[in-house]
Formats: C-alpha cells, sequence, structure tokens
C-alpha cells in the first residue's frame, strides 16, 4: 500500500517543476533572440532576461514552497480525527 506524499517529497517536487518552467521560459527567449538572427552575446542577455523573467513569473504564479496545508477530517498522531471520534 502506498502511503501520502511528504512534505519533502512534495516540496523537491515542486522545486522540480518551478525549476523547469524557468529554464521553458529562459529557453524561449534565447530562441527568439536565435530567430531573430542576434549575435552571442545578444542570445545569452536574452537568455538571462528570461530566466529572470521566467523565475519572476513562476514565483507570482505559484507563491511559497509547494507545501499545502491539510485540513478536513485529517488523523492526529494516537489515531484520533479532529472531532474526537
Amino acid at each position: 500500500m502506498v502511503g501520502p506524499i511528504s512534505s519533502e517529497e512534495r516540496s523537491a517536487f515542486a522545486l522540480k517543476v518551478k525549476l523547469a518552467l524557468t529554464a521553458l521560459v529562459a529557453g524561449s527567449a534565447g530562441l527568439i533572440a536565435v530567430a531573430g538572427d542576434a549575435s552571442l552575446p545578444v542570445v545569452a542577455a536574452a537568455v538571462v532576461g528570461g530566466v529572470v523573467a521566467g523565475a519572476a513569473l513562476i514565483w507570482f504564479v505559484f507563491p511559497g514552497s509547494g507545501e499545502t496545508k491539510r485540513g478536513g477530517g485529517e488523523s492526529t498522531r494516537d489515531g484520533d480525527d479532529r472531532f474526537g471520534r
């Protein structure tokens, strides 16, 4: 049987998703510069600008570290739910 996802696993996965999406934005900026026949320094600047813009976008869209607060009828350590049942 598979248990619930731990907070560490959730945070690690959220970080990977954020890094991948930031890399996607940065790569897109670089490819647009290459398509415009830009020189290598301009392409590098576009990639760096894409990293900055991508990181800001991801920070805005996905704030926090990826952790979620669990509510509802979750169990406590002694086996009772939050309503004392």
